[in-house]
Parts: structure tokens; C-alpha cells; sequence
């Protein structure tokens, strides 16, 4: 398997960042760190092995991406401004530098043009990035298969009346997106996969997932919104199972 590790200046950052390539080419896809976690944690916790099938074949292409949640969602003791406006200087980052590096990666390694999306996937903290990018810039991304997230800024921003960071709630702003919105054509063109366990420590992001099933049904959205048994743990062994079981239905 084809692996790459790289480290990059970025420009909206002021710092550089580092991330991974799994794979030769195929699908490009983003892969977001659970919370506080690094580019490395879905190579160390044997996500990497449980999609190898995939990678091997180039149907898919993971970049792990590094995060910087400890600078703005687990900064408890930061001034809510401050440290929503960091998360979305991450976000630019992500989408204005890395997402373009990411398909001219791919179209060195295949020696073609990529013309096509990039998906994205996570755990945690990493799904609930995963969904947020594609629903807030479907013109970048087409997919997600978002594992044991939660998707309410609430559980980081108490009581917050920000609107920086109610648009990056996606059950905030979910549920008050109209049908005629200029994102619903790209949305019903993407394959959105929200999965989660009904085992420990799987309750808020349960009830997320119900919360969000709902506005996709009011927007008649078709995104899958699956809950797995009561023996399914949020825990890295199950995410395990999960991910190369959604990476046969999307890709």
C-alpha cells in the first residue's frame, strides 16, 4: 500500500500542518480525527488496515488530516469568540489549501485529471467534522460516513447565541434550512451516512442522529441514518467494522 506522509505550510494557518496519504489513487477521501486526536490516529487504531481491500484496488484514497479541536471545541477555558473563530480558520484551511492539495496529489499519483468530489469520514469528533464540511460546502465534498459523532455545538458552547457557531451546528441549522435552498440539489446528489451504536457511551449521539434523521426527512434528503445494536460501543473496535461495511455501499 502506498503511504505518504506530509508536512505543509499553511498560509491562513501561519503554521505547518501535517497530514497522510493512504493509497495510490481512486476516491479521495478526508479523514478527521476524533477529538484532540492527530493525522496518525486512523493508521494506529487499524482503520487503515480495515479499508486496505479498497485502498489496494484504488477505488479509495485517504488523507488524514491533522486537527486543532484543543485550540477551539476542547478549549473550555477560551473565549467562545476566539475559539470558534479558530475552528473556522482550521475550516478555511481545510477547504481553501488542503482539499486542492489533496486532488492535485491524486492527479500526480493516477496521471490523470480528478474531476469528481471528495468524500470525507470520522469518528467522534471526526464525524461530526466529516458531516459539517459536507454540509456546508457540497460544492467540495459529495459523501460522508460519519461514526458516533455529535453534531449540536451545545455540548461545547453552553447557552451560546453566536452565529458562528450555529453554523456549525448541524442540528441547529438543519432544522431551519428551507426546501429551496441552493445546497438541496447538491445534497440529494451526495451520499450521506450517519452511523451509530446503541451500546455505551452512544447516547447524545443518538439522539443527534434522530434530530438530524428528521430534517433530512422535512428536506427529503436521502440520507442514511443508521443505528446499530445495543452491544455497539462508541470505541474504536466497532468503528472498525463499520467503516469498510459503508465504504462497500458508497463506493
Amino acid at each position: 500500500m502506498h503511504t505518504k506522509y506530509y508536512k505543509e505550510y499553511s498560509y491562513i494557518l501561519e503554521r505547518e500542518m501535517e497530514f497522510t496519504v493512504h493509497g495510490h489513487g481512486g476516491k479521495p477521501c478526508l479523514v478527521f480525527p476524533a477529538q484532540d486526536g492527530r493525522f496518525y490516529d486512523f493508521f494506529n487504531f487499524e482503520m487503515i488496515e480495515s479499508a486496505k481491500n479498497f485502498i489496494e484496488a484504488g477505488k479509495l484514497q485517504l488523507f488524514c488530516v491533522d486537527g486543532l479541536d484543543w485550540e477551539s471545541w476542547s478549549f473550555k477555558n477560551g473565549n467562545y469568540r476566539d475559539r470558534i473563530i479558530q475552528h473556522e480558520k482550521w475550516f478555511h484551511y481545510i477547504t481553501q489549501e488542503l482539499a486542492p492539495r489533496c486532488k492535485r496529489l491524486n492527479e500526480e499519483m493516477t496521471e490523470r485529471e480528478y474531476i469528481g468530489k471528495i468524500l470525507t469520514t470520522g469518528c467522534s469528533m471526526g464525524a461530526y467534522h466529516g458531516l459539517n464540511f459536507l454540509l456546508r460546502r457540497p460544492d467540495i465534498f459529495d459523501g460522508t460516513i460519519a461514526m458516533s459523532g455529535l453534531y449540536n455545538a451545545e455540548y461545547f458552547f453552553p447557552n451560546y447565541n453566536d452565529e458562528l457557531i450555529y453554523f456549525n451546528s448541524p442540528v441547529d441549522y438543519m432544522k431551519n434550512i428551507s426546501k429551496d435552498h441552493e445546497y438541496m440539489e447538491m445534497y440529494n446528489k451526495s451520499q450521506i451516512i450517519i452511523c451509530c451504536g446503541q451500546g455505551r457511551w452512544e447516547e447524545d449521539g443518538i439522539r443527534d442522529a434522530k434530530e438530524l434523521e428528521k430534517s433530512f426527512k422535512r428536506l427529503e434528503v436521502p440520507a442514511w441514518v443508521d443505528l446499530w445494536g445495543y452491544d455497539v460501543d462508541h470505541d474504536w473496535p466497532w468503528w472498525k467494522v463499520q467503516f469498510p461495511y459503508f465504504l462497500e455501499k458508497i463506493l
